[in-house]
């Protein structure tokens, strides 16, 4: 899935905007658990900014995060 979105733009944040997680606090289980991967690292940190291009994965799902000028 490709996932337009105006930058900067956190990992907790995405995952909620594409469904990958129902709520803030599930983003924030899924990151702390490490099942989630950014360009397919692990990654722990929900507050990680995402740049243009990025892969998350999450739960057998990929988005990718495609920016927007506003």
């Amino acid at each position: 899935m490709d996932f337009d979105v105006t930058l900067p733009l956190r990992l907790g944040q995405f995952l909620k905007l594409t469904g990958l997680a129902e709520t803030g606090g599930q983003a924030r289980e899924l990151i702390e658990s490490g099942a989630v991967e950014v360009n397919g690292t692990v990654e722990t940190h929900r507050g990680r900014h995402l740049a243009d291009g990025d892969v998350v994965t999450c739960q057998g799902q990929s988005a990718r995060v495609l920016a927007v000028a506003e």
